[in-house]
Parts: structure tokens; C-alpha cells; sequence
């Protein structure tokens, strides 16, 4: 049985939340068969592409690396070796990367925050066409700087495709797959504000 049921995996929210962000988790566990359509592509992409950023400088891009490609074998080998186990069965793997100065050469402070958001956008869409997908900071940044353009800064990779049964991963990899979500407490989020 596939763990993306709401009954298994469901976040435990103290009030009700769009079913898309309840019911989104990070699996490890990909369909080395699935093929990603062309058209849920540009559907991740676009969702990212509308997100919001600071004076509309967009400083956002994306390396689709598609599995069997030679870009995909470039891409994976920059991964941390636990990440590269798994991440190998992804239909895909998008780099996500920001442009943290303008055309103008000035900062863009933002740039990494506002590509965060672009991610977010992305995984929501993804949770809507039915993907899977795994954000991973876990990789080699000079590897991954030098198959880039060199005016953006890699932030992520995002591993996107089909998910799959958890039997398929090592035991170890298996047991974070099947284990409750959980998150610190709300409260425990929440700052006060000196007046």
C-alpha cells in the first residue's frame, strides 16, 4: 500500500489546513519507472515562476536534470551519497539556484528567500498533480557550481517524480519513510515582540 493516503501521513494540525499542505511529506521512496509529462513539468515551473518576490525581481532559476540524461548522471553525482541512493529513482532532479545580484550589480537580499518561496509553489503544485517531491541541501556546491551558469548560486536540489513503496529502500531509509510527521509545537514558534 502507498503511503501518500491522508490516514497515514496527514499532518496533525491544531486547525484544519488545505488538504495540498496537510497531506504534503517528503518521500524517499520514487518509481524508477515513472516518466514525467512534459505538461506537469511546466506545471511545477510555472507555479514557481508566479510566486512573489521583492520588487518583482524574480531571482529564481531552474536546471532540469530528467532521469537517464546526461545532465541527471552531472546533477546526481554532486549529491551527498545518502541522498544519491534514493534521489536516483527520481523522475527528475531540479536545481534550484538564485541570482543574488542584479543586472545593476547591486545585492538582491532576498534573492534566497524569494526562490524559497518559488520552491514552495513548486511543491504544492507537484502535491496537486499527484508527485512526490524531496528538497535536499545535502550536496557538493562546488561540483554543482561548476556544471551552472556562473552568475546563479545553488540552493537545492528538488527530486520530483511517482511515489513509490517504501519496501524499496533499505531498511533504515524504509523506517523514515513509514514514521509519523512531526513538527515543533506552534507555540514554540511564536515570538514576542518587545514593545
Amino acid at each position: 500500500m502507498l503511503l501518500d493516503s491522508a490516514e497515514k501521513k496527514n499532518a496533525a494540525t491544531d486547525v484544519p489546513v488545505h488538504p495540498l499542505l496537510s497531506a504534503r511529506w517528503s518521500s524517499r521512496a520514487f518509481d524508477p519507472a515513472h516518466e514525467l509529462a512534459d505538461d506537469q513539468l511546466t506545471a511545477l515551473l510555472e507555479a514557481a515562476r508566479w510566486a512573489p518576490s521583492a520588487s518583482n525581481t524574480q531571482p529564481w532559476r531552474f536546471a532540469v536534470a530528467r532521469r537517464g540524461t546526461a545532465e541527471h548522471g552531472a546533477v546526481l553525482g554532486t549529491l551527498a551519497g545518502g541522498n544519491q541512493v534514493w534521489a536516483r529513482d527520481a523522475s527528475a532532479l531540479v536545481v534550484v539556484a538564485a541570482r543574488t545580484t542584479g543586472t545593476d550589480g547591486a545585492a538582491q537580499p532576498w534573492a534566497v528567500y524569494d526562490a524559497g518561496q518559488a520552491v514552495a509553489h513548486l511543491s504544492v503544485q507537484a502535491q496537486a498533480e499527484g508527485l512526490a517531491v524531496h528538497q535536499m541541501g545535502g550536496f557538493d556546491r562546488d561540483g554543482l557550481t561548476s556544471v551552472l551558469p556562473g552568475d546563479v548560486t545553488p540552493l537545492v536540489v528538488v527530486a520530483v517524480g511517482l511515489r513509490d513503496e517504501p519496501t524499496r529502500l533499505a531498511e533504515s531509509l524504509a523506517e523514515r519513510e513509514t514514521a509519523a510527521r512531526v513538527r515543533l509545537p506552534l507555540d514554540a514558534l511564536l515570538l514576542t515582540v518587545r514593545a
